[in-house]
């Protein structure tokens, strides 16, 4: 039996889902993998990371004026999460105004690099996507006036 590429990048991926999921089997409230993508699954650490990533250091302030919506308080616990998760540093200049400048580390910026991949296919597919909700919107749609 002959092996294409297609055949051993599947293994390779079956491998990798296996890998992931090991250990998981019985394990109803804890999921080690669902905890950290949790971590920077939430729009607020994103978007910091993002911004982190592109500007390189901010100030606390810098950042809040960078991310439409976000309120001082949620600022606040995001980037003292992604600082416990070791993402972000946190500098403090002591001075009459105290300066606190916040950045990524390697850590960060190692999974910056992966976000991004996932907003590139994310930017590639969108058109798929709308095209697909906008089926189910209307399949649904059709289906609840026919009273299913």
């Amino acid at each position: 039996m002959n092996r294409t590429i297609s055949d051993y990048q599947q293994d390779s991926l079956q491998k990798k889902l296996k890998k992931i999921l090991q250990g998981l089997e019985g394990v109803v409230s804890v999921c080690p993998i669902r905890n950290i993508l949790d971590r920077f699954g939430d729009k607020w650490s994103m978007l910091s990371i993002f911004h982190l990533g592109e500007a390189g250091t901010l100030r606390f302030n810098e950042l809040k004026k960078r991310i439409d919506g976000i309120l001082q308080r949620m600022l606040t616990v995001t980037l003292q999460t992604l600082e416990r998760d070791g993402l972000v540093t946190r500098r403090i200049f002591a001075k009459i105004l105290p300066r606190i400048e916040h950045k990524l580390t390697d850590l960060g910026h190692s999974l910056l690099l992966q976000i991004i991949e996932l907003g590139d296919w994310a930017s590639n597919h969108s058109a798929q996507i709308l095209k697909a909700r906008k089926q189910y919107a209307t399949r649904e749609q059709a289906g609840f006036k026919a009273g299913l």
